[in-house]
């Protein structure tokens, strides 16, 4: 007999957002008047140089510019609503920019310096942005929309601060990114102010962050993993944030965590693998660090342990989406269950519900399709100018994502898959339909279809199954070569695997599903 549901709250039970918010007054106006001289950025270019000579940002400057960046997009005539797309690798422009835009009430899209000019292009024309923020090197189609480059940002900066930020509201639109959509496009994510007033359950839920902490994170800014733990949580929480936009390579890790005394480090699971097979942790004082961050993808029981017996760290892992952000967690002070990302924050109400319908919540340990409560205020608003897609995401008064997932007796939650065929690669969502519409243009190509593939417990891979054409010589390594200019490097498969046939349905639908099992 199965054991009764644990008691849901039917809603958010956490303190309600402020009727009035802005999203860059809330991380940056108190530390600004507290502690102006206390350092709120450190952008490190050079894992080897004396952290020095690191571009350093004290809040009150921090905050002096932003409302400066601010004065200067509504001087130039953008309007609040109006979208500014980023296209830039993590400087602090970008940041700027980023906070500038919320504070003068205009909606930034901030995207991967690693897109295709194809892939950018699709964002600008689809979120139908009035200009972009492009870096020097980057192409675009850029003939109907405004240009800013690094000359226009300076003229930005240079401009007599707002005396305050946007009277937005808790409501109103505040930034918007794009996911992987099930159509095999990309789709916008649109999110209000109150969706930093949404992350205050991570706090204490996940992170135990405090105004001493110095926190070092992997990401990029475009990416809502890096604009939330690395920048908007650590500045409302007065603390320093430490980025790196120097050369990738697995090295520089331990030597920052040294260098820069950091107590908190974020990356995605796959980093801390690598940093444990490549890099001689012994050789580097980390006694600092307090314990790292984890999300984007599962975390497996063998990494942590491994990580454990490396370090003496804890990992405490997280679980969300780019429409609600993380909801699920460990944290200090908490049992930490390996094979379990954690339990729902506090005052987040998440659910299991039934995979053929329903609004109720299933019982400890019955699977189903993991949802979220609209009330959740770091919810999203919804997606960009796709209503069709929106009808599959709601039920009643949850929102659900499509993952599939248990709840033990005491609240834990077990993964169990997606219940559609979105991809996980190195932590982003990742269409199939997009990577197998970019590898079917191959003139060897007859057809393709694309799926992860688990290559190890605790590893997989974006894998294309390709039938050839006849009388062509299958080439895996032309396919990935064609990949490379028409995909981000996070959505290029890893392996070409060459097929007579896909396995389809009765009613002709490839079963990506099964191809795992060739």
């Amino acid at each position: 007999m199965p054991l009764p549901a644990p008691a849901i709250a039917r809603g958010y039970t956490g303190e309600s957002c402020p009727a009035s918010f802005n999203i860059a007054r809330y991380c940056l106006a108190r530390a600004a008047k507290e502690t102006p001289e206390k350092i709120a950025l450190i952008v490190v270019s050079d894992a080897d140089a004396p952290l020095e000579s690191a571009e350093r940002w004290r809040y009150g400057a921090l905050d002096d510019a932003v409302r400066r960046v601010a004065a200067g997009l509504l001087a130039e005539g953008f309007a609040p609503g109006e979208r500014l797309m980023i296209r830039m690798p993590n400087t602090s422009d970008y940041a700027l920019l980023f906070f500038g835009a919320l504070a003068a009430g205009v909606v930034p899209l901030p995207s991967s310096s690693q897109l295709t000019a194809d892939e950018a292009d699709f964002l600008l024309a689809d979120s139908a942005a009035a200009a972009v923020a492009l870096a020097p090197g980057m192409h675009m189609q850029t003939d109907e929309v405004r240009v800013i480059d690094a000359a226009m940002i300076e003229r930005l900066k240079a401009h007599v601060p707002l005396a305050g930020y946007a009277d937005t509201g808790a409501n109103d639109p505040a930034f918007l990114v794009y996911t992987s959509g099930t159509s095999g496009r990309p789709k916008g994510v649109l999110h209000a102010h109150r969706s930093a007033w949404g992350r205050r359950p991570m706090y204490r839920g996940w992170y135990g962050i405090e105004p001493a902490d110095i926190i070092l994170h992997a990401g990029a800014f475009n990416w809502t993993y890096t604009l939330g733990v690395g920048l908007t949580d650590p500045w409302v929480n007065g603390a320093t944030t430490v980025l790196y936009n120097g050369e990738k390579d697995v090295q520089v890790w331990p030597k920052l965590m040294e260098k820069t005394r950091a107590t908190l480090f974020a990356a995605v699971p796959t980093l801390y693998r690598q940093i444990l097979k490549y890099c001689d942790l012994a050789a580097h004082d980390i006694s600092k660090l307090r314990h790292g961050l984890t999300a984007g993808e599962a975390l497996s029981p063998a990494l942590l342990e491994h990580w454990r017996e490396a370090t003496g760290k804890d990992l405490y892992e997280a679980l969300g989406m780019s429409e609600c952000s993380t909801y699920v967690s460990t944290a200090p002070g908490m049992e930490i269950r390996p094979g379990s990302p954690g339990r729902p924050q506090p005052g987040r109400c998440v659910a299991a519900l039934p995979v053929e319908g329903g609004v109720e919540p299933l019982p400890a340990d019955e699977t189903g399709l993991l949802a979220v409560h609209r009330s959740d205020p770091g919810l999203m608003l919804g997606y960009w100018r796709r209503p069709e897609e929106e009808a599959d995401v709601y039920r009643g008064e949850w929102f659900i994502g499509g993952d599939l997932a248990s709840f033990d007796a005491d609240g834990y939650m077990h993964y169990h898959g997606r219940a559609d065929d979105l991809m996980n690669a190195m932590g982003y969502r990742v269409s199939p339909q997009e990577v197998e519409a970019a590898l079917a243009g191959h003139p060897d190509v007859q057809e393709v279809a694309v799926t992860e593939l688990h290559v190890r417990e605790d590893l997989s891979v974006i894998a294309a199954f390709v039938v050839p054409k006849e009388a062509s010589e299958p080439d895996a390594a032309a396919i990935l070569a064609w990949a490379e200019t028409r995909l981000a490097a996070y959505k290029r498969p890893r392996e070409v695997i060459f097929v007579d046939s896909l396995p389809r349905t009765a009613n002709g639908k490839v079963m990506r599903r099964a191809l795992r099992r060739v």
